[in-house]
């Protein structure tokens, strides 16, 4: 994602003031685990685009570090929320940031896709954690010329998503720029099992391992999920076909592939979690299922001459083409449109 703070970079600047281990490693409150990486909270900040005297509210307090960031960026002038849905957290963060005197940043412990009314409007808004596509209650509590930077799921199934940055021009939300990549789900309570996705799951077993599948044709489906289930049995069966598929992107690069198969809008896409890692390709209610396995690098599917694994070879194929084409993004309204809006990608 381009960055347009002006120079000097003030997001460095801020860095350099903050101490980073006395909010991520706290000597009474601890290692907070669930933390983003610096450099990509660094990526994020320069991205918002935060001027002195902003009004900014932040998504996801986490271990505070980037609320202090944005405290800095803010000065004397401007002010910060922060919410979480870890009332521990947004607690101890109030108390490390008064440790440091910090008088513009106030954290609240509360579901932040309902953001924060009443310290709006915000000039920027910020979140560390996906929700389930961009509130409306966001863009309602956004400044006239504000933008935002979050993550949004590219389709209804677990880990494809995008950094978006969202400006507000007149009466309208455009998306300026999506990056592949996002942070963890945001959840209406904390999660209980971090292994498992907390939405869209359409089947889950916990023995003999933890796995699950989701699928974007749910809709299809029964009221017992017997496709989904099927799908995912035919994925671990002991008789399921397996090939390597050399081109499996590692790192960063894999987010790509993610967003490229999501552009496909097919609603056949699946995601599914097994055998130690992540797995994305194509299922049908009947029971077919074709997937790339993220960690092994091999295409799993419950059959040779499996139609989803046609399919996934052909999607697959492109991706090796065509890894120059141009993803665009745009804002869908959602279904009731008082939810807010989708992102999507179409290929250009």
């Amino acid at each position: 994602m381009t960055a347009t703070t002006q120079e000097p970079d003030a997001v460095a600047v801020a860095a350099t003031a903050v101490p980073e281990r006395h909010y991520t490693h706290h000597p009474r409150r601890g290692e907070t685990i669930h933390r983003s990486n610096p450099v990509a909270v660094h990526r994020e900040l320069r991205a918002l685009d935060v001027r002195p005297g902003m009004r900014v509210l932040e998504i996801g307090t986490g271990s505070a570090y980037s609320g202090a960031l944005l405290s800095h960026l803010v000065g004397d002038a401007g002010q910060v929320v922060s919410l979480d849905i870890s009332a521990f957290l947004a607690r101890w963060a109030n108390r490390i940031h008064a440790e440091r005197q910090l008088t513009n940043i106030e954290c609240r412990a509360a579901d932040g896709q309902h953001g924060w009314p009443s310290g709006g409007p915000y000039d920027r808004i910020i979140a560390w954690a996906t929700p389930p596509l961009l509130p409306k209650a966001w863009a309602d509590q956004l400044a006239q010329d504000g933008q935002m930077v979050t993550p949004l799921p590219l389709a209804e199934v677990p880990h494809t998503a995008a950094i978006a940055r969202v400006r507000r021009n007149a009466e309208s939300l455009v998306v300026t720029d999506a990056e592949p990549g996002g942070y963890t789900e945001m959840v209406p309570q904390s999660k209980a099992d971090e292994d498992v996705p907390g939405r869209w799951v359409d089947w889950l077993d916990h023995h003999p391992e933890t796995r699950w599948i989701s699928t974007a044709w749910r809709r299809e489906g029964d009221h017992r999920n017997d496709g989904a289930h099927d799908a995912l049995q035919a994925l671990v069966a002991e008789g399921r076909y397996s090939e390597p598929y050399e081109a499996t992107p590692a790192g960063p690069n894999w987010y790509s592939l993610v967003a490229f198969l999501a552009a496909t809008a097919d609603e056949h896409l699946t995601v599914a979690g097994f055998g130690g890692g992540l797995a994305i390709g194509r299922s049908t209610p009947s029971g077919t299922a074709a997937v790339l396995h993220k960690e092994t690098g091999r295409i799993i599917a419950d059959s040779p001459d499996s139609p989803s694994l046609r399919v996934l070879r052909a999607w697959l194929k492109q991706w090796q083409q065509y890894t120059a084409v141009k993803l665009t993004p745009q804002l869908v309204p959602a279904e009731p449109e008082a939810a807010g809006w989708h992102l999507r990608l179409s290929r250009a």
